[in-house]
């Protein structure tokens, strides 16, 4: 998915966004996330604030459920006919990819959406998702929204109590989705106050106070394996858990150390619970079928991550040019893509597959190229480095022809992700997110008066 240049709706400054109009599930599955969670065809202006939806026209398609949806914004004002010559070729394009058996008589008969609403309500309705679970989704939205707008802590806490009973994992997902948005697009006011926030709603809500605890039960247990270091083994792991003060501290080792919890481990435990007796015989029974239960959960989540990574890659390499593909798509590999595709190349290899292959080498090229940090990452290390701010004001002259608005977008963005682990008690971030914050007004300060010639 590659980012367009637009003008933005409000102020009409040239922004970048992603622009996407045919939704090609059964091709490409990725692109069901990309619709649903808004990352396509939403503009976001660093220049004047603007936030909203694009005017787009959009095809949906999903093969598996018979689903072909189509919708034409209405304020675009474009006649019937105006309408299919911009939509025809997306649906052409649909029916294109699909091999004869799989074409079926619902391609005959889009189905028109007059809101963009109505649409996503469709898609969800087909994976069993009540029009009341959506309304409950939309009104977690809105109440972020207002959340955000409340400027005193006190009235934010009225409304906290007011609506908890939506203030639940959906609910904090949902959350940190758009905090994350607000941090990679460089809107650092709104960044901000999503960070305090987030204190708050961890301080005054239950499911937050019990988020919070499995938080710190993981920092802990990830402390205790650190500390363990090259000693940490599948006795000491057992020890460990044994030694745990609740279900959330066995939970965060089961997370941290799953690789560890294999055979052997189990008959260690297995044979503990055999030599004892009485009550301690009935705990060590009790903390197996938690670990066990934990283990299970863990498992059914990397099989389902495993499987999404997988039909993403695959459906890149069904592409003509993977190349092209991977690099349209870069946004949307995870770690585990990653791996599926260093997994699927050794698996290529075993079965001297060169055309599979090759497709899998190129991909691996491209992302090896992406994971290398942007120039401007890179001058902004530099950057920080620096002696003093007149060896900063030097570096900025010397490089004069990078100091633009996306090198200054990459430096605000930075600066929020290192205030925000300083504030949550990252010791190693404090003194480089100080650092940043200079770097940051130094480098403001020269394009002012760049801007000002």
């Amino acid at each position: 998915m590659a980012q367009t240049q637009i003008s933005c709706p409000r102020c009409r400054q040239t922004i970048p966004a992603n622009v996407e109009q045919l939704f090609d599930v059964t091709y490409e599955p990725a692109a069901k996330q990309r619709l649903l969670s808004g990352q396509s065809n939403f503009a976001r202006c660093q220049y004047c604030g603007y936030e909203g939806r694009l005017a787009t026209p959009v095809v949906y398609h999903d093969n598996d459920k018979e689903l072909l949806l189509t919708f034409f914004p209405m304020e675009l004002g474009m006649p019937i006919n105006e309408q299919e010559k911009l939509i025809g070729p997306l649906i052409r394009q649909v029916m294109d990819r699909l091999p004869a058996e799989k074409r079926k008589g619902y391609l005959l008969s889009p189905q028109a959406n007059l809101t963009f609403e109505s649409m996503m309500e469709t898609i969800l309705n087909k994976d069993g998702i009540s029009s009341e679970m959506i309304k409950t989704q939309q009104e977690r939205v809105q109440l972020v929204e207002r959340l955000i707008k409340v400027t005193t802590a006190e009235v934010r806490s009225e409304m906290i109590k007011q609506n908890e009973k939506i203030i639940d994992e959906q609910f904090f997902g949902l959350f940190s989705r758009i905090a994350q948005n607000a941090m990679q697009s460089g809107q650092e006011p709104i960044a901000r106050a999503l960070i305090e926030l987030q204190k708050q709603l961890l301080e005054e809500t239950a499911f937050g106070r019990q988020l919070k605890e499995s938080v710190g039960e993981i920092e802990a247990a990830t402390k205790i394996l650190q500390d363990a270091g090259q000693s940490l083994n599948r006795e000491k792991l057992l020890d460990f858990i044994l030694e745990a003060q609740n279900d959330a501290r066995i939970r965060a080792y089961v997370q941290l150390a799953r690789g560890g919890m294999d055979y052997v481990f189990f008959q260690n435990l297995t044979e503990k619970i055999d030599k004892a007796s009485g009550d301690e015989k009935t705990r060590l029974e009790t903390i197996r079928e938690k670990v066990l239960g934990f283990v299970a959960e863990v498992d059914k989540q990397l099989e389902a991550r495993f499987k999404q990574a997988t039909d993403f890659v695959e459906s890149l390499l069904k592409e003509e040019d993977v190349e092209k593909a991977t690099r349209e798509n870069i946004e949307n590999f995870t770690q585990d893509s990653v791996e599926v595709v260093n997994q699927l190349l050794r698996q290529a290899s075993e079965k001297n597959d060169y055309t599979r292959m090759g497709k899998l080498q190129k991909m691996a090229q491209v992302l090896q190229e992406a994971s290398a940090p942007p120039p401007e990452v890179a001058f902004i290390e530099q950057l920080i480095q620096a002696a003093d701010d007149a060896a900063v004001e030097q570096m900025l002259a010397e490089n004069d022809g990078v100091i633009n608005d996306q090198f200054l977008e990459a430096l605000s963005g930075l600066v929020t992700q290192m205030d925000a682990q300083a504030e949550q008690g990252n010791t190693e971030a404090q003194p480089i997110a100080q650092r940043l914050s200079e770097v940051f007004k130094i480098a403001l300060k020269y394009s002012m008066k760049k801007k000002m010639g």
